[in-house]
């Protein structure tokens, strides 16, 4: 390994709060053995605990990606550096304690309690001996509705947790994690429904809890509409009432209040400054004799019980308070985008919660009831029951194949198995945070503290294959770059000026536009959302492996957020499968490998050592089973002897990336040679991988079966991630076959038909190979495993004859004179623009010195 790896970090930040910190660092083959020790020091010298573990594994058996687990220190230091060598002691280690009954996990200086059964998965939080939370519960509030004579009656159902099986993945020395599983049940009868999946975080020596929550939708979405679903914390409340603090996080400052406040008609003088002191968080006193007056006013002024905060898009909130059940909510304030943080506490301590994209998934809140007594619930809503019910049903009873591009007759449009992920993070405090506390608390919620390696580290390592750096050494580079960083530009700013939020929605982009409405096709079938069409999340993590950048970091982990749970289904009828670009994410009738395959995600997984991303790569690890009742190839080749029917891509690569994770993670040697089958039958065909692309398939055997030489478009085959999963494939299987098979295919690809009829001797049509631009990054590959200069000519012919290389999208677009503030590129599709970028990029690495002089062209032209 090199001497040093230099580790700095994501969201570099004046001051910061202690916080935990999970990140993964790539290893070149043989440059790591499995258990060799490593050791963190910060940039001054301070050795750092640290803990770490594989995460993938070459095949000689040395480490090909690590994660590594430790808390950030505020020393001054810019960054760490990670050297061979033991570990930094560790002063404080978590400890895991399981009975029969509990798991009881302590930091150092909290100590967590967490039930095996029954509905509070939390039993309880102790500081110093204080609890400071004494439970914790899922709730959700299921509706349902009814027409009778002419009349809707609606009816609220509440539903609990109710824990199934608890599982300890970590028992430290630097960090803990415990696995719970259940599903909802409700409060009245036997109903258990929306499976949950929630992961907690501890660290030696700090007071947070981070809590990664997953639900998932089983229900019928005409009858089971979820109008709540949330988290609900117990907090016990010591000390008199105006010492005590509800705090919520706004715009730009707080809401800070208690549930008697010292502001009276008579508040003056000293205890004005008593009032701006209970304000800023602090304990105030009184004397029963110097005081009795002022006490007297305290004691006749209104005492306020309930606290909410509701997001109800992410232009606006709201917050209210009252005094008790039976009395009006006031309205407190209106805002813009809250921060996401919540705190309810007394003298002894209390508990912040802080939940993440707070207004980016909304409808979100928090609401606090019984502030007053002896113990106050603090809820986070997911869903907040404050707004219309969650309606998950498909928006039309048919489908629109011709006029609208959707993908199949069959109306297949459920969202029975789909799921969402939502993170939080608790404070545990002995007293209740001041206005810069809470700050941190907020920046830490919204953008949690990660290390991440130099972008010329993980080029050097070859982590995900081929990619370029920025090179800007000639004008020709960087005007290319200029055009890169123009599109990410272009999308950030759109995610903002089209309001791409809320709870299913934040993360994914949208397919292509309406220049005459001036939208995007969001009412246009399969032009709508993008569901990872043509593979922009690899397009986006590849743009932050070669910048470094946070922005893009944070665009690429939302869309894998979104794209691995809503567009994906995780059980049922379509389990490992996901649904193709539509109105409703989960409503096209093309249920697709593609879309959930472990190749679009496994960036996230590694650099962050995500577990939840690891469940759900694993429940794609046998997807090719389910197209057995689901054959991908259905409309166009009918039963027959074959099990299925699947095209070399993307459905087989979507497999082949689903196997090559499984391998590297757990060297399973089954899946490898699974791929290997594939392989081998493709090599069996007329004329290897440019044959097909479709094959009689049976997943039992992995052995692919041809159906002829020309029987469906070449292009599908490469543009939705798989000449990127080969790529690093080849450097894992190191078969010279494969990589010739590879190169080949790249260099026919764009072969006039004269030129291909002399290589498959006229079997294969030319007008089966579309969309040359699709194509650009194998036939770079080609040109530079043949070192084959007119392939390489023809490849930049490609790139630099699309729109995107003419123009840089942020000086094109053009301001709408009729709408406030809006701007557009008319010709502006998801699909080029994910697929132009990636393979620019790699065209950069593999051919670049054939890269010609920019030629001015009409951008008329080109469209």
């Amino acid at each position: 390994m090199a001497s040093t790896i230099q580790l700095r970090s994501l969201s570099p930040r004046q001051h910061a709060w202690p916080a935990g910190m999970t990140w993964g660092i790539p290893w070149k083959e043989g440059e790591l053995g499995r258990d060799e020790a490593l050791r963190l020091t910060t940039s001054l010298g301070e050795p750092v605990p640290m803990q770490h573990w594989a995460t993938a594994y070459w095949p000689d058996g040395s480490v090909k990606w690590s994660a590594h687990a430790a808390v950030s220190t505020d020393n001054g230091a810019k960054g760490y550096i990670l050297t061979r060598g033991e570990a930094a002691n560790v002063p404080f280690k978590v400890k895991v304690t399981e009975t029969s009954d509990a798991v009881q996990l302590d930091t150092g200086v909290i100590v967590c309690t967490l039930g095996k059964r029954g509905s509070n998965w939390l039993r309880g939080i102790t500081r110093n001996g204080v609890e400071v939370c004494s439970g914790g519960v899922l709730v959700c509030i299921r509706e349902t509705g009814s027409e009778v004579s002419g009349s809707r009656t609606i009816r609220q159902e509440p539903f609990e947790s109710r824990v199934h099986r608890l599982t300890i993945e970590q028992e430290g020395p630097v960090r803990a994690v415990v696995k719970i599983d259940g599903r909802h049940r409700a409060a009245a009868g036997s109903r258990e429904w929306l499976p949950f999946s929630m992961r907690l975080y501890l660290y030696a020596g700090l007071e947070t809890i981070r809590i990664v929550h997953t639900f998932f939708y089983d229900g019928n979405p005409n009858e089971d509409f979820i109008k709540g679903l949330g988290i609900r914390f117990a907090i016990p409340m010591r000390g008199e009432h105006y010492n005590r603090h509800i705090r919520f996080s706004g715009d730009s400052g707080l809401f800070a209040e208690s549930p008697k406040t010292l502001h009276t008609r008579r508040t003056k003088g000293k205890y004005r400054e008593l009032f701006e002191q209970q304000t800023a968080g602090g304990k105030v006193g009184f004397d029963p004799s110097d005081d009795a007056y002022f006490l007297g006013l305290l004691e006749d002024s209104a005492t306020w019980d309930g606290f909410k905060l509701m997001q109800q898009s992410s232009e606006h909130y709201r917050i209210w308070k009252r005094t008790g059940d039976g009395c009006s909510w006031v309205k407190a304030t209106d805002g813009y985008r809250a921060g996401g943080l919540a705190y309810a506490g007394g003298e002894g301590g209390g508990l912040a919660c802080g939940l993440r994209h707070f207004w980016r998934k909304h409808p979100s809140g928090f609401e606090i009831h019984g502030a007053s007594g002896d113990e106050a619930s603090l809820t986070a809503w997911l869903w907040t029951p404050e707004g219309e019910p969650m309606d998950l049903r498909h928006y039309d009873t048919k489908t629109h194949v011709e006029s609208s591009y959707e993908g199949a007759e069959e109306l297949r449009a459920t969202p029975y198995g789909i799921a969402n992920t939502n993170e939080l993070t608790l404070w545990c405090t002995e007293e209740t945070p001041g206005p810069e506390q809470l700050e941190l608390m907020r920046q830490e919620t919204d953008s949690p503290s990660l290390l991440v390696c130099e972008p010329s580290y993980y080029h050097e390592a070859g982590a995900f294959g081929i990619w370029s750096l920025p090179d800007r050494s000639t004008e020709e580079k960087r005007q290319l770059e200029e055009r890169l960083d123009g599109i990410i530009a272009f999308y950030k700013k759109e995610v903002e000026q089209r309001k791409w939020y809320g709870l299913w929605d934040y993360g994914d982009f949208m397919h292509s536009y309406d220049p005459v409405r001036h939208v995007w096709n969001y009412d246009l079938g399969g032009c709508a959302w993008q569901n990872t069409e043509l593979a922009p999340n690899m397009w986006l993590w590849i743009m932050f492996l070669r910048s470094g950048r946070e922005d893009i970091f944070r665009m690429a982990e939302a869309m894998t957020r979104h794209t691995s749970e809503v567009d994906v289904y995780h059980f049922g009828e379509y389990a490992g499968l996901g649904s193709r670009h539509n109105v409703v994410h989960w409503g096209c009738g093309c249920k697709e490998a593609r879309i959930g395959m472990a190749g679009l995600h496994r960036y996230f997984y590694y650099l962050t050592a995500d577990e939840r991303i690891g469940d759900m790569m694993n429940e794609t690890k046998d997807s090719d089973f389910t197209t057995v009742n689901l054959d991908p190839m259905r409309y166009y080749f009918p039963k027959d002897e074959h099990p299925t029917h699947v095209r070399v891509g993307p459905d087989w690569a979507a497999f082949s990336s689903n196997w090559m994770t499984q391998w590297e993670r757990y060297e399973s040697t089954a899946y490898r040679d699974k791929i290997r089958v594939g392989i081998n039958s493709i090599k069996g065909a007329n004329y290897r991988l440019i044959s097909g692309p479709t094959y009689g398939y049976d997943p039992k055997t992995g052995i692919l079966t041809p159906m002829g030489d020309d029987n469906w478009g070449r292009h599908l085959a490469i543009c939705m991630g798989g000449p990127q999963v080969w790529f690093e494939l080849a450097g894992m299987l190191k078969d010279p076959e494969w990589e010739e098979m590879l190169a080949e295919f790249g260099v026919y690809y764009n072969k006039t038909q004269e030129e291909k009829d002399k290589l498959t001797k006229g079997h294969i049509r030319t007008t089966r190979f579309e969309h040359p631009v699709l194509s650009a990054a194998i036939v770079a590959y080609g040109a530079f495993y043949m070192k084959d200069e007119a392939t390489a000519r023809q490849c930049w012919d490609i790139l630099l004859g699309n729109p995107f290389a003419a123009v840089n999208l942020q000086d094109e677009a053009s301001t709408v004179a009729h709408i406030d503030v809006l701007q557009e590129i008319d010709w502006i599709n998801t699909n080029e623009a994910a697929q132009w970028s990636l393979n620019t990029i790699i065209a950069l690495e593999l051919v670049a010195d054939h890269l010609p002089k920019l030629r001015e062209q009409p951008l008329q032209e080109l469209i």
